[in-house]
């Protein structure tokens, strides 16, 4: 199996619906090139993610030629006895039998207690006992010393998957670097998730671009290469939204080669510059989204904060976002309890509110 994945989060879209045909064609060019790895959730596009993959791959390929990952969202479980239903249900929408990889998705100090009452480790273990799980694992959002404690505490876990890449490597609140740590302290293999950090690591402030382009390779080749260029890791996902997001993937690590000496000390100044500007970490994972009260367009109205603090304003495209508006914030601070960030959502939407409105 080669070391890059379809992450599926962020599929192309024809408005509210995902374009199936795209879907297709983006398939069938990562499995012409030798790529099997697939990874989905249960909340990821409202549920239109894992239909997607069942009508893009699962009804077009043998089951045994490809490697399907799903996970457990704590939105989708109060009790005990609702995950066995709900883990029907993903294997009923994704079209398949069992799953590769099945995760606990996003744990955190945050969820993972909630994950332990309903022993939802253990009934994982069951499901993989019983063959319909190869393989049990996490995601995770949270500090290294967080993460000791669950693997302590859950032997059974077999893989993490984290957040990884050339900025939030020594950063303190994401611990991408401690964590890796940690994971090979318990022998558990790595798959990595945002190694572009949500798209932000191709969207550079234009020094930092300049200085990575200047060597005529791009800056997403930079972020997926470095990220799959450490010790431990076995699969680097990327989000694909486009064709030629994929092409371009593709063209890089099909012959994978880590990244060299010179190739890192590159990155290490790029972070130099990349921190001079100040950013809101968003990685536009809409977790925020799903428990707004008010259905605010958070990732896209950071996004377009953050644009306008690398470029300025007159030089970002600024769209209505109407009832989504930063200004209906109600300050209930449930996006804050549900970001894997821990970012101060409410505080920068009083600015967006300010600045872009």
């Amino acid at each position: 199996m080669k070391n890059f994945g379809f992450g599926l989060m962020r599929l192309p879209m024809n408005g509210e619906e995902v374009d199936i045909e795209q879907v297709k064609k983006m398939t069938d060019r990562f499995i012409e090139e030798g790529f099997t790895y697939f990874d989905t959730a249960h909340p990821y596009i409202k549920g239109k993610s894992e239909t997607a993959i069942r009508e893009a791959l699962v009804k077009r390929y043998p089951r045994e030629s490809f490697v399907l990952a799903d996970k457990l969202s704590s939105s989708t479980f109060e009790k005990e006895e609702d995950i066995r239903p709900v883990f029907n249900e993903m294997l009923e929408a994704c079209g398949v039998e069992y799953f590769d990889y099945f995760l606990m998705h996003a744990q955190s100090r945050n969820n993972y207690p909630k994950y332990c009452e309903c022993n939802a480790y253990e009934i994982g273990a069951e499901l993989k006992a019983e063959g319909k799980i190869k393989h049990l694992g996490l995601s995770f959002h949270d500090s290294a010393e967080y993460l000791e404690k669950i693997l302590t505490e859950k032997p059974m876990v077999e893989f993490v998957q984290l957040q990884f890449n050339y900025v939030d490597y020594n950063d303190e609140d994401v611990q991408a670097g401690k964590c890796l740590e940690v994971c090979r302290k318990f022998g558990k293999e790595v798959i990595v998730m945002e190694p572009v950090r949500g798209g932000s690591l191709v969207a550079l402030p234009e020094e930092a671009k300049n200085l990575l382009e200047s060597t005529g390779k791009s800056c997403a080749e930079y972020a997926v290469r470095y990220a799959a260029s450490h010790e431990g890791i076995f699969m680097v996902l990327s989000g694909m939204s486009s064709i030629e997001q994929l092409e371009e993937n593709i063209g890089f690590m099909k012959d994978f080669e880590p990244l060299n000496e010179e190739e890192f000390a590159l990155l290490e100044k790029a972070v130099e510059i990349i921190n001079t500007v100040e950013q809101i970490p968003c990685t536009s994972c809409k977790y925020c989204t799903e428990v707004c009260p008010k259905d605010i367009a958070i990732p896209r109205i950071f996004g377009i904060l953050n644009e306008i603090r690398r470029y300025d304003k007159e030089h970002t495209w600024i769209p209505n976002f109407g009832e989504h508006s930063a200004s209906n914030c109600i300050k209930c601070g449930k996006c804050e309890k549900a970001c894997p960030q821990h970012i101060e959502i409410r505080k920068y939407l009083e600015e967006a509110a300010k600045t872009i409105e």
